[in-house]
């Protein structure tokens, strides 16, 4: 038998000319290849422009918008042009040309902004302080480094991920995740300080419906069927399957859009939440917040010099004007504060309306620092532009800040419009009301009863505003005298002591903060709107000194503004006793004038009729009663002293040894002031830590060095003026024992202005200083003395 032959199959016969192939094996010519890869790189750079669009609605100019819509180019083009390069080479040479434009952007910002310093300086400082200056910053943000930068960035990356998602793996729908998350966070951003972003949403959204109508993939026939090659029942049930699908898919959007579209609707006109109330804005220290507690400082150093300021022509010619360093509308009764929220704020500030009869003038000043500290930047009211410096404002106050604090040498520039109000209105002039003033008409608790006689005195005499803050301008300036070392404070007590004290115990005197702070108050128990400015008044032009520095008051009109008020006195005028013009009416009416109680006799009363002795002795005698009800009371009385010495006991061990470290501490601090209020020496709320620990160290020298007082003639203390500091002529005591007060009071102040971060140690150290000094005063006072204050129940009902 032969071989069978063997077989061979022909190979199919190759086209003479092969087609041009796009770049997924297709074979369309150029124009339709270009028209299937535009669309959606396209629409994923418009949509991120947009949400750069949005975003800059709360940007002073177009810049930002112009560095996302590049970000979104170059982001895209990188992919685009890298498409065949392995997936992992594009993220690197994107992140490489992300490195050249976020430097070119920071660039063309710090020009923009004008800020000081070279490129790695500002990057590195825009790196540091991007988000939260981003978030803390004043609405209309101006475009400078650290403001531009995360947007960029953000573009930039949201461009990568959505262009390796929807063109390398050609998955469009879920490419366009990263610009809807990116539109979502500007518009989160954005706020409420915008309208609403309607047009911008209406375009993102057909914008992405172009990009998903787009041809994409193998280009074929038009009536291509993708199963017509199977087998027709494996057709019907994949024709099946697909139409199930789809149904599904509507049924699942449907769906949805019913449940999800009355909640969207609801929220069209919902007030959007503001993500910079989550943010802390820049703060300040505590001489920044009342730096009216400095001139009293800056008075015993008068030489002492500030700044340096040059003024432009203009203004200059019209005199030196005065400069402003904070506005303090805040008064509790102890203290002025400014109570400014501060916003982080480009070159140009928030213009603020001038009051419509004013007269302006622009101002232009070149301020160098020479010894001044803190953290407020001195400026001729009110600032519109500051350039050389990174400022924070207040609009309410006007008050600017440089958070990094100042430093000598610090150059900048500011421009400024001061307002001058027309003199002519005044006199005819209302003052606001309502809540829109309550802040500055706002009178704190436990004025004193002088001090609202004397306000009403003057109120009374003069009916028109303006005429009311004349007379206590003149008032003022009239009975008081200036001098350069009176002591700081301007709470009620040093206040009351400023207008009523003697004159040979240092009353009637004081520095501008006394007067500025006197003014103040007395114009707001007057009905007047007030507040507290501190600044410098400089002769000339060139260095500012210490001997410049000044407070006044001002005083709200309406159609006005704000008016300041001179209550400093003459120079050249002798101060008039203020008794001769105000002296208070009695509240009781003097001893002789009280009509004496008259006393009518009255007829003896009948004998009481003895005990009848004629009955039996039905009961115990009278001494054993007597006996019994006296040993009940000694005993009663005797579970009472020990009932109380143990809650006093438990009290202390409480405050000493209970809760964490700040609590210890602060029991320790009421375990003091209860020592002294045990002693006859109270303290009360207006003073400080400080101050209290004085009068604790004085209070235990005089029971120390004075034997006790007799029981029949207890004596009088001499009155003092309650300022605060320590009192004049008096030499301060060497430490008593149980330990320093002033590290006590130190450690107080700790736990109050830096809250958590007393350790245990301290709390212990703190236990012992009150320990020893109150077995110190305790063992100052007499026997029975000593045995009452073990049992006294004042501290368990005292308010703690």
């Amino acid at each position: 038998m032969g071989r069978d032959p063997p077989v061979v199959t022909a190979a199919p016969p190759r086209p003479a000319v092969d087609a041009p192939a796009g770049p997924d094996g297709g074979s369309d010519g150029v124009p339709a290849r270009v028209l299937r890869a535009v669309p959606v790189p396209l629409a994923l750079v418009v949509m991120i422009a947009l949400a750069g669009v949005v975003l800059g609605r709360v940007y002073a100019d177009p810049l930002l918008t112009r560095l996302t819509a590049g970000a979104a180019v170059g982001s895209v083009l990188v992919s685009v042009a890298a498409r065949r390069l392995p997936s992992w080479l594009v993220a690197p040479l994107s992140v490489a040309a992300l490195a050249g434009w976020t430097l070119l952007s920071l660039r063309l910002a710090a020009s923009h902004a004008a800020l000081p310093g070279g490129l790695g300086e500002v990057a590195a400082d825009a790196a540091r302080n991007a988000i939260p200056r981003l978030l803390t910053a004043m609405i209309p943000v101006e475009p400078a480094p650290d403001t531009v930068l995360v947007p960029v960035v953000a573009a930039w990356l949201t461009g990568l991920a959505a262009a390796e998602v929807a063109l390398r793996a050609g998955r469009v729908l879920l490419g366009y995740l990263p610009p809807v998350l990116l539109y979502a966070g500007a518009l989160y951003v954005v706020g409420p300080n915008a309208g609403p972003a309607v047009g911008p949403t209406v375009v993102f959204a057909a914008v992405a419906a172009v990009g998903l109508a787009a041809p994409a993939g193998r280009a074929g026939p038009v009536d291509a069927d993708p199963v017509a090659g199977l087998a027709p029942a494996v057709r019907a049930a994949v024709r099946l399957r697909l139409l199930a699908a789809s149904a599904a898919g509507v049924a699942v959007v449907v769906a949805l859009a019913a449940l999800l579209a009355p909640v969207v609707a609801g929220q069209v006109d919902a007030r959007p939440v503001d993500p910079r109330r989550y943010v802390e804005p820049p703060q300040v220290e505590s001489l920044d917040e009342n730096p009216l507690i400095r001139i009293s400082g800056w008075a015993l150093n008068p030489d002492q010099k500030l700044l340096d300021v040059r003024t432009g022509a203009g203004a200059a010619d019209a005199g030196p004007p005065r400069i402003r360093l904070a506005v303090l509308s805040d008064y509790d009764g102890v203290t002025w504060r400014v109570g400014a929220t501060y916003r982080n704020a480009g070159r140009i500030l928030p213009a603020a309306e001038p009051a419509p009869a004013a007269a302006t003038d622009p101002v232009r000043q070149e301020i160098t620092v020479a010894d001044l500290t803190g953290k407020l930047l001195p400026a001729v009211p009110t600032p519109r532009e500051v350039t050389g410096a990174r400022v924070a404002y207040d609009p309410a106050s006007g008050t600017l800040i440089r958070p990094e604090g100042l430093a000598p040498g610090l150059r900048y520039t500011v421009a400024s419009v001061r307002e001058r109000p027309d003199a002519n209105l005044l006199a005819t002039a209302n003052v606001p009301a309502g809540d829109a003033v309550a802040r500055v008409l706002r009178v704190a608790d436990g004025a004193p009863e002088q001090l609202r006689r004397l306000a009403t005195q003057l109120a009374e005499e003069n009916g028109a505003p303006y005429a009311r803050a004349t007379a206590i301008a003149d008032f003022l300036a009239e009975h008081y005298r200036v001098t350069a070392d009176a002591p700081s404070g301007h709470a009620y007590p040093n206040l009351a002591f400023f207008l009523f004290g003697p004159r040979n115990g240092g009353g009637q005197r004081g520095t501008s903060e006394q007067f500025a702070a006197s003014f103040a108050v007395l114009g707001r128990l007057a009905g007047l709107p007030t507040r507290v400015v501190v600044g410098f008044e400089p002769k000339a032009d060139g260095p500012v000194r210490a001997a410049d520095a000044y407070a006044w008051p001002e005083v709200l009109f309406e159609g006005v503004g704000w008016v300041p008020f001179d209550p400093m006195p003459r120079p050249d005028e002798q101060p008039r006793p203020v008794e001769e013009d105000f002296r208070p009416k009695p509240e009781d009416p003097p001893p002789s004038e009280v009509p004496a109680p008259t006393v009518e006799p009255t007829a003896t009363p009948p004998a009481a009729a003895g005990p009848d002795r004629r009955g039996g002795t039905g009961g115990p005698g009278t001494p054993v009663l007597v006996g019994g009800g006296v040993g009940g009371l000694v005993l009663l009385a005797g579970a009472l002293l020990l009932a109380l010495a143990a809650l006093r006991r438990n009290l202390t061990r409480a405050r000493l040894a209970q809760g964490d470290p700040g609590h210890r501490i602060a029991g320790a601090w009421r375990e003091l002031t209860d020592a002294l209020r045990l002693a006859g020496h109270p303290v009360g709320a207006d003073l400080s830590a400080a101050e209290v620990a004085e009068r604790a160290r004085r209070a235990l020298a005089e029971a120390q060095a004075a034997p006790p007082p007799t029981p029949t003639r207890p004596p009088v203390p001499a009155p003092s003026p309650q300022v605060p500091g320590p009192v004049r002529g008096v030499e301060p005591v060497a430490d008593l024992p149980g330990g320093p007060v002033d590290e006590l009071a130190g450690l107080l102040n700790q736990v109050a202005f830096a809250p958590g971060t007393a350790s245990p140690g301290q709390a212990e150290r703190a236990a012992a200083l009150a320990t020893g000094y109150v077995a110190a005063l305790r063992a100052a006072r007499p026997g029975w003395r000593r045995l009452l204050w073990t049992v006294h129940p004042g501290p368990l009902r005292w308010r703690r």
